[in-house]
């Protein structure tokens, strides 16, 4: 198939070189042109604006930080996406995005006979989740497309669930991500070993892949693991949104939310997301270091953990 795929950033390259690798023609754009250099090499087309990625396509895909640049790459009304598709062509958005926003762009795709889905993604091609909402018949269409980036698969309902399901998602990782910290931030500043402390939590009713993350991106002082601190910002605090507009409690997420907010507040929003870790070591005076914890340790052979 023709497709483009608009934002070939941390997210949205590595998406774009599997369709490529499938044997599709790709159109791509981004604010950086050298984001795209390795897809260009890899035989795809370079186009200087959306609307030119969209009138080479069949489907455009987009990947990019948030709503607000999604809908200005949809709707700019000179060299925007849906100036270039035609009816009867996909757009399918893999923004981590407000569900309220997509659905007002949804619908100005649906008026124009454009085919449209939200489809959020989790983790890394070509093993990632997909997160998809919309149309069956149009999920079903492009099914195709999503195996050759991705090893789950889900259509969650109507248009809005996708971004619904990824938000759900953050909250829980990035709300349980300051609550496992500040459980270690009791335990230093009660007096027990972090290093030993962050053996048990694993193998205890404390574990989760949140927590495994913590002894190999804060107890070195790095903070380098993950994804930037401001991508995770957004995410958390769009869920948070999302869970006042429906009126759903959102007590963790708010204390995360702050968490974060003050960590971007201190200049840290390009490092990576650990680095919020900080904002509470500060607070609590206390700093979570240790050298005799090294990923890993604590779990037993064979624990799926370990992957």
């Amino acid at each position: 198939m023709r497709l483009g795929f608009i934002g070939t950033g941390t997210m949205g390259n590595p998406m774009a070189r599997c369709l490529i690798e499938a044997g599709h023609h790709l159109t791509v754009h981004d604010v950086r042109r050298e984001a795209t250099t390795n897809l260009c090499e890899m035989g795809a087309q370079w186009a200087d604006n959306p609307r030119a990625v969209a009138e080479q396509s069949e489907v455009v895909f987009t990947s990019l930080p948030g709503p607000a640049q999604m809908e200005s790459v949809l709707l700019d009304p000179v060299l925007g996406v849906l100036a270039g598709l035609s009816p009867g062509n996909g757009y399918i958005d893999m923004t981590t995005n407000s569900p309220t926003v997509f659905r007002g762009v949804a619908e100005e795709c649906k008026a124009r006979g454009v085919e449209v889905l939200d489809a959020p993604v989790s983790g890394r091609p070509p093993g990632m989740t997909i997160m998809a909402g919309g149309d069956a018949e149009t999920f079903a269409k492009y099914h195709p497309l999503f195996e050759c980036m991705a090893g789950n698969i889900f259509h969650l309902g109507e248009t809005g669930a996708g971004c619904i399901t990824k938000l759900v998602t953050q909250y829980l990782g990035y709300s349980n991500y300051i609550t496992a910290l500040e459980g270690l931030i009791i335990g230093a500043k009660a007096g027990v070993d972090i290093g030993a402390l962050s053996q048990v939590v694993p193998v205890s009713a404390g574990a989760s892949r949140v927590f495994d993350n913590i002894p190999r991106s804060v107890f070195n002082g790095e903070f380098v693991s993950g994804g930037s601190l401001d991508i995770v910002a957004k995410d958390l605090h769009l869920a948070c949104e999302l869970a006042r507009e429906v009126g759903a409690p959102v007590s963790m997420g708010s204390i995360a939310d702050d968490v974060f907010k003050r960590a971007q507040a201190q200049g840290w929003g390009q490092d990576g997301f650990p680095k919020a870790a900080k904002v509470l070591e500060q607070m609590a005076g206390v700093e979570l270091r240790a050298t005799d914890a090294a990923p890993g340790e604590g779990y037993q052979q064979g624990d799926p953990r370990r992957a």
